[in-house]
């Protein structure tokens, strides 16, 4: 027996118990705060220009990078954003929110990454707004 076949289970070990550690218990879940939901948009928008230029189509960019941060509120915070209120948002609210946060903020990284019929309903859009352009993650959920 080689001795990589002897060390494989050791290797996949850790793998399998790094969910667990990433989990914070239910107690343990804090709202997310605006600095955190800045944070994470700007990785959301950074992730979605990462792959428009390795050549990603628009929308599977968009969706991966919303996709992830709505699984990063739900399993960090309880799907709870402190902007929004002290209720946990649904995951759907969250993917909604966490794509038009991704969106927004490639708009405002790297515009010729976005294409221009997207560019131009988020410009009139911000525009129509008064030119507030933070994203929130739960844009689609009144606070309470």
């Amino acid at each position: 027996m080689t001795l990589l076949r002897r060390l494989s289970p050791l290797l996949v070990a850790p793998l399998l118990t790094l969910p667990l550690l990433m989990a914070p218990g239910a107690a343990l879940a804090a709202p997310a705060t605006e600095a955190e939901m800045n944070l994470y948009t700007r990785i959301a928008a950074v992730n979605v220009c990462i792959a428009r230029a390795a050549g990603v189509e628009f929308d599977k960019a968009v969706g991966i990078a919303g996709e992830t941060i709505a699984q990063l509120l739900q399993g960090q915070h309880g799907g709870v954003i402190q902007q929004v209120g002290s209720k946990p948002l649904s995951l759907e609210d969250l993917r909604k929110g966490s794509i038009n946060s991704a969106v927004l903020g490639a708009v405002e990284i790297c515009p010729k990454e976005v294409p221009a019929d997207i560019l131009k309903k988020v410009q009139d859009a911000i525009k129509s707004s008064g030119g507030k352009t933070a994203p929130a993650p739960a844009a689609t959920t009144p606070k309470p």
